[in-house]
């Protein structure tokens, strides 16, 4: 399969700001991912290019975008309210650009957490089901369950993809938190990684296999949620 680059699009966010976002397509794409970054860096950062694109080469596409503060190079993140409004426009954008493909949504990080919150508030049109790629339930050293309240207001199915030494999510603490959300919640254990996915040497893995393989998890759980 060749895979044509990203495309560059613009997104009105309301009247507040005008981000910027990547459309990558494949031609025999199954679905789309509406693609969120995480606080500290944006859509073009290198995790998030590398997962853009091993979703193409798994006929995923994928439409990153900007956050406002992220836009204007700023290091605040959004209020909530500003934030979920870009994902909301984000997912509106992705809807137009590819009719006629399932859409999911997500992201790494706070991302993912602004997605959540954004369901939880009104349901996102047309989406199917979101992916979080390591859900920050907590600040590093401050375990506390209080950023996973609203997931029970969120109804379609999630996929949360964590690594075992996330110091933002420590497992005994998310891990009951998933299985209250019942049949529409899957946890995915990622043995050794932190939160951003890196593996230490003496794991015998490296950190090409781990994205490997959360990759090949989400294409496979967004291919069982596409009909």
């Amino acid at each position: 399969m060749s895979t044509v680059g990203p495309q560059k699009l613009r997104i009105d966010v309301g009247k507040v700001a005008r981000v910027s976002a990547l459309l990558l397509q494949p031609p025999d794409a199954r679905a789309c991912y509406v693609f969120a970054h995480g606080a500290g860096a944006g859509m073009d950062h290198a995790f998030m290019a590398e997962a853009a694109a091993g979703l193409a080469a798994r006929k995923i596409a994928t439409l990153r975008y900007q956050f406002p503060y992220m836009e204007k190079a700023g290091k605040r993140p959004d209020p909530p309210a500003i934030a979920q409004a870009a994902v909301r426009a984000a997912v509106g954008e992705a809807a137009g650009a590819c009719p006629g493909l399932p859409l999911f949504a997500g992201g790494k990080s706070f991302g993912g957490r602004m997605t959540s919150q954004a369901q939880a508030k009104a349901p996102l049109a047309g989406v199917r089901g979101l992916v979080f790629f390591g859900f920050p339930l907590h600040a590093a050293g401050k375990p506390s369950r209080e950023r996973a309240d609203h997931l029970s207001d969120v109804r379609i199915p999630m996929l949360f993809l964590q690594g075992t030494n996330d110091k933002l999510a420590e497992l005994d603490l998310l891990a009951p938190v998933v299985a209250k959300l019942g049949d529409r919640a899957v946890l995915h254990r990622v043995e050794s990684a932190d939160h951003s996915f890196h593996v230490p040497a003496r794991s015998g893995r490296n950190d090409a296999a781990v994205m490997a393989e959360i990759l090949d998890r989400c294409a496979a759980w967004i291919d069982s949620m596409r009909n």
